[in-house]
């Protein structure tokens, strides 16, 4: 294997940690923080613009800050026009771009807010599907004059866009560990599975030298990749892990037909999603099942199990000191050095978890994909009954990406009831597994054996010009009092989709009778300007919502 400097910066610190050598591993340090912005190109005129001249692309002026980051030849075989020579980069934060991306945050009537959420750019080769090269010569907008044109990402593609959403229950340990550290499984395990950008000629020089080594284990190392963490799960919890097979790993999975699917191999996008999520999941629930709180210290030296009151399943999770985590296993605490890092989720063992929902979203052009004109591909993973839509341009109409993965789904009944002893339902009427609503979740060690597990469940779609108008990602604090049509319908009412996500999150806590942590995000696409032509706009919903509103605000109507 070669021993060149690679592009990624974290290539050789990967190495370090996942080959299997004696070699010291690297240092927290060493990895890079979350991008929380963007890199793009803009009118030089918009640092000190005219007054008299609208701001077309809206971006935050105040802001953005100048960036002078690496330059690489793109990944792509079609000639790019030169960007404009009017035109500056600058980074914009995500959070702060408000005709781009909204998040809206309520804790409810709940005294703690355990729900998360991540919005910026990823480091891992594009995904999108590619264009025909006439089009990719002649998209409109590539000049940066409207909307601005997205630099390219460290690998030489467009950059990938990264939203997720984290509902947090029993705590916040476990959704901020997903909120800090997810998306560091998905790029490092882009990395590991040697993952190609779908934009790449195989034919072209740049191809070819990045992808000499294969990656960093190589193709059949990738296969034991995948058997490795199967096995791994398999001894460290057992139960439903021990005849666990993942959809989306090749190396592993029974196909009901007789070939997987062509878009799936050892370096798809799907692969890489699967792995990341089970081996951050992986990690957190043998990084609490390493721990015991002060009382079990004290009862430690009482061999008796009903004095020590241990728990019947305190066997379920093992620990095994000889097989450490990967580098993510320990989190640093603020203004620490690496060296005084704590463990993730906390001191003390949490017996809580999270769910998650991930979108990334990826262009064949440098052009933005909140561009009218620009396509796009988004790629949803999912794990729980957080929940992501899209709102159709043509019709109005909201379409689901995700499905709630409770005891009552068909797949999951059907996957669960061997293991599980029997379901119950509780005062509400939704059945529950083991006191859990959730049948895949990250953490939640206690009922692991009985297959909670966060293998996502993963979802493509490839986003033509202008066909979506919007994406909202919500945490059941909305999708559980408000329907489909009624979230989109919320949003279309809005200026921006920071208005209409702050609006969709306190719409849902004002008609909750007991409200839930409730978080929305809401991320432009290229029909935002069109969200109201199809299907009459939000008049859909409208008479429904303001007698939600109105019962919600008279006193009476609550009177049992």
């Amino acid at each position: 294997m070669s021993h060149h400097a690679h592009p990624f910066s974290i290539r050789n610190a990967l190495r370090a940690v996942f080959a299997p050598t004696s070699s010291p591993r690297p240092s927290i340090s060493q990895r890079r923080a979350f991008h929380e912005y963007f890199i793009t190109h803009l009118p030089s005129s918009s640092l000190s613009p005219d007054k008299q001249h609208a701001n077309h692309h809206r971006l935050p002026r105040d802001e953005s800050s100048p960036h002078s980051g690496p330059s690489r030849r793109p990944a792509q075989l079609a000639q790019q026009p030169a960007v404009s020579r009017d035109t500056t980069i600058v980074r914009i934060p995500i959070k702060s771009a408000k005709h781009h991306f909204g998040a809206g945050v309520s804790r409810g009537s709940r005294p703690y807010n355990e729900d998360t959420y991540q919005a910026g750019t990823i480091e891992m080769p594009a995904f999108a599907k590619r264009q025909p090269v006439s089009l990719t010569r002649t998209l409109p907008g590539q000049d940066g004059a409207a909307g601005g044109q997205a630099a390219k990402s460290e690998s030489g593609d467009p950059q990938v866009f990264y939203f997720g959403v984290f509902d947090g229950h029993g705590g916040s340990e476990c959704s901020e560990f997903l909120r800090d550290r997810l998306h560091g499984y998905i790029e490092e395990a882009a990395l590991l599975f040697g993952m190609d950008s779908s934009l790449r000629n195989d034919s072209s020089a740049d191809a070819s030298s990045l992808d000499s080594e294969g990656g960093i284990m190589g193709e059949q190392d990738a296969e034991d990749l995948q058997k490795s963490l199967v096995s791994t799960w398999r001894e460290t919890v057992g139960g439903y892990f021990k005849r666990f097979k993942p959809e989306y790993f090749p190396a592993v999975s029974n196909y009901s037909s007789a070939e997987p699917p062509s878009t799936l191999n050892n370096s798809s996008i799907e692969t890489v999603l699967a792995y990341a999520f089970l081996k951050a999941d992986l990690d957190f629930t043998t990084a609490q099942a390493g721990k015991h709180t002060n009382a079990e210290r004290e009862r430690s030296s009482v061999d008796d199990p009903v004095l020590a009151d241990r728990p019947l399943n305190d066997n379920d999770v093992l620990f095994q000191d000889d097989r450490p985590a990967s580098q993510n296993l320990r989190a640093p605490r603020k203004g620490s050095s690496p060296d005084l890092a704590a463990p993730i989720g906390g001191a003390q063992r949490f017996k809580g978890g999270s769910t998650a929902s991930v979108a990334l979203i990826s262009t064949p052009t440098p052009v933005p994909f909140w561009h009218p004109a620009s396509p796009s591909t988004l790629i949803v993973a999912h794990a729980g009954d957080t929940r992501i839509l899209l709102s159709r341009t043509s019709d109005g109409k909201a379409l689901p990406l995700t499905t709630n993965h409770h005891p009552d789904a068909p797949v999951e009944a059907n996957r669960l009831r061997r293991y599980a002893a029997s379901f119950v339902t509780d005062s509400f009427g939704e059945e529950r597994m083991g006191g859990l609503a959730n049948t895949r979740a990250f953490g939640d060690i206690g009922s692991k054996r009985l297959g909670v597990s966060a293998e996502p469940q993963i979802t493509r779609v490839d986003l033509n010009p202008a066909e979506y108008s919007f994406v909202v990602m919500v945490s059941d604090g909305v999708s559980g009092h408000l329907t489909d049509q009624e979230i989109v319908d919320v949003v279309k009412e809005s200026r921006t989709p920071a208005q209409g996500a702050a609006d969709l999150a306190g719409f849902a806590v004002e008609v909750a009778d007991e409200a839930d942590n409730a978080t929305a995000l809401v991320v432009r696409l290229g029909g935002w300007e069109r969200r109201n032509e199809g299907g009459g706009g939000s008049l859909g919903t409208k008479e429904q919502r303001d007698y939600r509103r109105q019962e919600a605000m008279d006193p009476r109507a609550r009177r049992q």
